[in-house]
Order: C-alpha cells, then sequence, then structure tokens
C-alpha cells in the first residue's frame, strides 16, 4: 500500500479512539483517557473513575482498559494499519498503560470485520438468557479467541461447579449489600431514569425483579431501595447460559490488561454470533472468595472474570461520554 497522508493517518486514529470509547467496563465507569501525538495513541488509566473499596489494586479498572485497548487495535487494523504497541512502557508513568503506534499498511481480513462491526453493537446483559443453546463449536472458539490474547477461558460444564459459582457469587453479593460503603460505590454508577450522564448503569439495562433461573446468579443491586429497572420477561427467559471463568498464569498489572483484552476479544467473537455475556465480579472482589476459586475451581490460576454467555432479544441500547471529554 501507498504511505498514508496525515489526512488518511488522523482519520483512522479518530476512527481507533472512537472505537475505544465503546469497550465494556466495570459499571460502565469508562475509566480511561488518551492523548495523541503525532501518530501516536496513548492509552492511561483515569484513577477519579476506579472502585477505590471494591477494586483498591485497580484489578477491574485496567481489565476495562484493556478492553479499549483492543478496540484500538481492531479499529486500526480495519482502517489498514497494523497496530504497534507497547504495554505500560515507562514504568515511571502507572498511568500510562499503553501506547499505539500506526504501523505498516495491511489489508484487514474477515475475522478483523467481524469483530470492528460489533464493536457499538455489544451490551452487557444483566438478567437470564432465552433457552437457546450456545453451540459447543462456538464455545470452543471463543476459547481460542480468549487463548489468542494470552488468556484461558474455560466453560464450567458440570452442574455440580456451576452451583459452587453461583453459590459464592450470592454470598459476595448478599454481604456486599450489608456494607453501606460498597453499596454506595455501586449506587455512583447506578443512573437514575432521565439521567443526561453519558455513563454509568442507566435504568432500563437491568431487570426491576431478578429473573429466576437454576441455579440463581445474583445480580447487583443498582437501584437500592428505588424502583428502577425494566419488568422482567415472563416465561421468555428463564436459563442460566454457559457458564465460563477467564483466567490468567499471573496477576500482576500486564495480566489484568491481558485479560481485558481476551475479554473484548471473546465478547466481539460471540456477539457476531449473536450472543451475549452477562459479569459476575462480586465473588472475586473479596480476597478470601477469590482465593477459593482460584484454588479450588482454576487449578491454581488466577480467575479474572465470572461470566455467563446465552441468547437474548432484549439488547438494551448505551451511551458513552464523548471523545471530547476523553482526549487530550
Amino acid at each position: 500500500m501507498n504511505t498514508p497522508t496525515a489526512e488518511e493517518s488522523a482519520f483512522a486514529i479518530q476512527a481507533a479512539l472512537e472505537a475505544a470509547a465503546w469497550a465494556p467496563s466495570v459499571h460502565n465507569s469508562q475509566p480511561w483517557s488518551f492523548a495523541v501525538s503525532g501518530d501516536e495513541i496513548s492509552l492511561r488509566a483515569d484513577a477519579d473513575r476506579k472502585l477505590c473499596f471494591s477494586d483498591p489494586g485497580g484489578r477491574q479498572l485496567l481489565i476495562s482498559c484493556g478492553a479499549a485497548l483492543f478496540n484500538l487495535r481492531t479499529a486500526l487494523r480495519l482502517q489498514g494499519y497494523e497496530p504497534v504497541v507497547r504495554v505500560r512502557p515507562d514504568p515511571d508513568r502507572p498511568a500510562l498503560l499503553a501506547t499505539v503506534r500506526l504501523g505498516e499498511r495491511a489489508t484487514p481480513d474477515k475475522h478483523t470485520k467481524a469483530l470492528a462491526a460489533e464493536i457499538e453493537r455489544h451490551r452487557t446483559h444483566r438478567g437470564a438468557f432465552t433457552d437457546l443453546p450456545v453451540p459447543d463449536r462456538l464455545v470452543e472458539a471463543l476459547v481460542q479467541q480468549a487463548a489468542a490474547e494470552g488468556a484461558r477461558l474455560t466453560p464450567v460444564r458440570a452442574p455440580e461447579t456451576v452451583r459452587v459459582v453461583a453459590t459464592l457469587t450470592e454470598a459476595a453479593q448478599n454481604v456486599q449489600s450489608q456494607d453501606r460503603v460498597l453499596s454506595l460505590e455501586v449506587i455512583r454508577w447506578a443512573r437514575p431514569p432521565g439521567s443526561a450522564r453519558k455513563d454509568s448503569v442507566p435504568a432500563d439495562a437491568y431487570p426491576a425483579e431478578p429473573a429466576q433461573t437454576d441455579p440463581q446468579f445474583a445480580q447487583r443491586d443498582y437501584a437500592w431501595r428505588h424502583d428502577w429497572g425494566t419488568p422482567a420477561d415472563r416465561g421468555e427467559a428463564t436459563s442460566t447460559g454457559v457458564v465460563a471463568l477467564l483466567t490468567t498464569t499471573g496477576d500482576g498489572r500486564e495480566d489484568w490488561i491481558a485479560t481485558g483484552q481476551a475479554l473484548q476479544r471473546t465478547l466481539l467473537h460471540a456477539s457476531a454470533h449473536g450472543v451475549s455475556a452477562a459479569f459476575h465480579t462480586q465473588a472475586l472482589e473479596m480476597h478470601h472468595l477469590r482465593e477459593f476459586v482460584r484454588e479450588e475451581l482454576c487449578s491454581g490460576a488466577y480467575p479474572q472474570m465470572i461470566m455467563r454467555l446465552g441468547i437474548t432479544f432484549n439488547a438494551k441500547g448505551a451511551v458513552r461520554r464523548p471523545l471530547s471529554d476523553l482526549v487530550d
């Protein structure tokens, strides 16, 4: 391909930034910011958006930013550039998580196009799924997608183990709901009906009453004493879906960023095949429960995400902060 013009490079960078802003994040907190210098994008963590009580070490913050990094990479490939990525390039600047530079010109393949098409379409689900099964062939493909980014996705097949994960989730949710500080932190990221905020979880993004599944996976209480949420789908959405654990061999900042990239690659591939995901991180926010999951369910690997995969026809809208708030 020919050497890109300044206008072409600027267009690609703009497209990449717009894609990054659509990455999923814990409580839709969107804890990232960007800086552009020439043909290089810097991805930084926004500490003001960290969950100080449920995520004091910033693990979930960096997973969220890792998802944004994967969107950056995918969008640049779609624009015909091979991204040159450096993760944590400067130890003296801990907020600087990665730099992404426009590399050589390259024609995007079909997989890149398929993933990129889902960036703005993918939505987090917060309820039960329909009884339509997720094909085993697709589940295996998702395992491969996660592995390509250095993480391991393990479907939980044994019903007894699924019940253990559900029970741990419920126990963690019950404990956290009684902690006023943690409850207030969740409330900070709950958007009331009619709000003009461009972050947080909107009131129409979760059911007013948890849909009953077997086993039951506890949901976050974003409403917290308010009559918020949407009516439950009576008799339509009753399935737990496929429970899966996303793990890494290490548990440092680079591992968390890699987890975010693996997670987003998996989610976009799933979305391209009509499959959504619901997340349950409550147990992983409590050290002793996370250690239990690591030792008893993950063979010593570090659990980074607990999710359910399934099919739903109840997709909700989403909001994102404008780029003017994100880019220096």
